[in-house]
């Protein structure tokens, strides 16, 4: 059987189709045959709301199996994380991936729609590993805001991965490598 992997893309215009995707060839070649790589449009992309996307999340976590991986790029992985922190769902996770996430709360983003959540690492799925993957010449998300989550998240693995930008280059070898580390 295949393992498992949900991608959640980021939000603006066109990031499914012209951004996004290249992550997403990048992780399927690193994974090879073995991985079944689900990579499913969030709805309104180039105006995403935090309500919409965790329903679609809770609908798209359900139809996985114990072990799979939940992985999300910029807004994708800051709604990914915040959802979980809300609502564990009724999935083991191998583990949890955040590529390039802006973090919302002191010293990160504002947002009208994510509350920051005091404690986001107490409230996140039990034993679930959470790796934190950010570019140093990201000039999107702050380079510091893998630091606010790792501060947020006592015991995630952080990346820092020098040279890299938003989109990590589109080369997720590095995902890749910690996928199948825990698969």
């Amino acid at each position: 059987m295949k393992k498992q992997v949900l991608f959640i893309q980021g939000g603006g215009a066109g990031t499914y189709d012209e951004w996004d995707s290249k992550l997403v060839d990048s992780l399927r070649r690193e994974l090879g045959p073995g991985y079944d790589v689900r990579y499913p449009r969030m709805p309104n992309e180039a105006n995403p709301s935090y309500t919409m996307w965790k329903a679609a999340l809770a609908e798209e976590i359900a139809g996985l199996d114990d072990g799979a991986v939940l992985i999300g790029h910029s807004l994708g992985g800051t709604i990914l994380i915040n959802a979980l922190a809300e609502a564990a769902p009724n999935r083991k996770l191998a583990g949890v991936f955040l590529i390039a996430a802006p973090f919302v709360g002191a010293g990160g983003w504002p947002s009208e729609d994510i509350k920051p959540t005091a404690e986001l690492g107490g409230r996140l799925p039990p034993r679930t590993p959470i790796y934190l993957y950010h570019g140093s010449k990201d000039d999107t998300a702050p380079f510091a805001h893998v630091d606010l989550y790792e501060g947020a998240i006592p015991g995630a693995i952080v990346h820092r991965l020098r040279g890299r930008n938003h989109q990590l280059n589109d080369d997720l070898a590095e995902v890749a490598a910690g996928v199948r580390a825990l698969t």
